[in-house]
């Protein structure tokens, strides 16, 4: 069969996935929520303990890497470590992990662009129809070869991260709130937080670093290019994240950062780009919050399309999403399919008339983030195990890294579960979301059965 092509290098990939973590989102949306209900001050340690969480889980991902020859990333990973009933398990949570994702971000890109049309023209258009112009373009770019994505992608990263940069630049020049102080990054001020919760917040800014398995199909040398793009991606996303938040609470001193950001969170970050910068960086800001939000959605797209074209090729769904599009060399069948899917689940949500942040962005989101989790703490396991067993590893790449990494996220796993209703913001919401994830594992590891039974020569084909 014809496959996609492969002009992928390190910076685009990394690009796209540094952009499903949305920086200008975690900057504007979640470091204000973390400061004001997370653990306080301490913030910047949230992100760096997830970062070193994240870098050891990838010691173990990366020494996988050439041995896992499809695009299914988890998927692949689990099914290579811990058997092909657990694999497809891993990939229908995976794909209603990150449609949960992409329906969350879609519905805030709509409401942020819903702001936007309003501050500069003072037309109130409904956010679902932004949302939808949106996807439509999202559909459009997904259908077409991935180069052209990366392009966009890696604009609109540029973009974000630089209104990020200029803002902590400019706190850092001006001395902050009352002087630079290290308090936040103090053992102190991590302990007399919470920091359960803060670290679970934490893990939800890095969604999106592990797609890079995703892409590599379309990568050059993806035995090299896969490891160094998952590498770079947690680094980078870590250091923003980590020196952001410092500068955050220096820029709102650090005896009221925390008030400040419980009483306006959602103003937090623009007020600080008006009170550092000057108030056209406000504005920027805004509009790059809407492009922050659509980069992120591209991405899950292109992810999800990717697990339902792998999926297609080995038969284990039909083949015809495994098709690739003759000038384009995109997997444009399965694009069509996520495009069709994630509308029709949107619409689901605007005609119950959910609010977009409260209701669609907190439980979608917060659902999509445990869901993730799941996978993690399982691709670690398949992992371990699978290291442990061929012995081609070095015992810290083998044993050790995956083992400490498996160990952390377990932990962070269980504070998840336990703290799920306020991860979520809704009693109801958070028991119905943990059916659903619940359902999706459980259905993933019959259809294996059923595969097995009805279909043992693709069941015995699966890689």
């Amino acid at each position: 069969m014809t496959g996609l092509d492969r002009t992928l290098g390190v910076p685009q990939i990394v690009f796209m996935v540094v952009a499903m973590a949305a920086p200008l989102t975690v900057f504007a949306g979640l470091i204000p929520l973390m400061l004001g209900s997370g653990n306080g001050v301490a913030t910047p340690i949230d992100f760096v303990i997830v970062g070193v969480v994240l870098v050891l889980f990838t010691v173990g991902y990366a020494a996988m890497t050439p041995e896992v020859r499809n695009a299914g990333a988890f998927y692949s990973y689990v099914q290579r470590g811990l058997g092909t009933g657990a694999g497809l398990s891993a990939a229908t949570l995976a794909l209603v992990t990150y449609s949960l994702l992409m329906v969350a971000v879609s519905a805030y890109l709509g409401a942020a662009a819903r702001t936007v049309v309003e501050t500069f023209s003072g037309v109130s258009v409904p956010w679902w129809c932004l949302a939808a112009v949106g996807l439509g373009i999202v559909g459009y770019l997904g259908y077409r070869n991935v180069e052209v994505s990366a392009r966009v992608l890696g604009a609109l990263l540029v973009a974000e991260i630089g209104i990020v940069g200029v803002v902590d630049l400019a706190i850092v020049l001006r001395g902050g709130d009352h002087g630079l102080s290290a308090y936040p990054l103090t053992w102190d001020a991590f302990t007399s937080g919470a920091p359960g919760t803060g670290v679970m917040f934490a893990v939800f800014g890095f969604v999106g670093f592990e797609a890079t398995a995703v892409f590599r199909s379309e990568a050059v040398r993806p035995d090299r290019t896969i490891p160094r793009a998952t590498y770079l991606a947690v680094v980078l996303i870590g250091g923003i994240y980590a020196f952001s938040s410092w500068a955050m609470v220096n820029g709102l001193g650090v005896e009221r950062a925390a008030e400040s950001a419980a009483n306006d969170p959602e103003g937090l970050a623009a007020g600080l780009a008006t009170r550092y910068v000057s108030p056209v960086a406000h504005d920027v800001m805004q509009v790059l919050l809407v492009t922050s939000f659509f980069a992120c959605v591209l991405t899950v797209h292109n992810v999800v399309a990717r697990y339902l074209f792998t999926l297609g090729r080995q038969g284990a769904l039909p083949v015809a999403l495994g098709a690739v599009h003759p000038a384009h060399r995109s997997p444009h069948r399965a694009s069509l399919v996520v495009s069709g899917v994630i509308a029709a689940l949107l619409a689901a949500t605007a005609v119950a008339g959910l609010e977009p942040v409260v209701e669609i962005y907190a439980w979608f989101g917060g659902a999509g983030t445990l869901g993730l989790i799941v996978l993690l703490v399982l691709t670690s396991a398949a992992s371990l195990v699978h290291l442990r067993r061929v012995r081609t590893a070095s015992v810290w790449t083998g044993a050790v890294a995956p083992a400490l990494a498996l160990v952390a996220l377990g932990t962070i796993l269980v504070l998840v579960v336990g703290n799920f209703e306020l991860l979520v913001g809704s009693r109801i919401g958070a028991d119905v979301f943990l059916a659903v994830l619940v359902a999706a594992g459980v259905g993933g590891l019959a259809w294996a059965v059923v595969l097995q039974r009805r279909r043992p020569e693709v069941y015995a084909a699966l890689e």
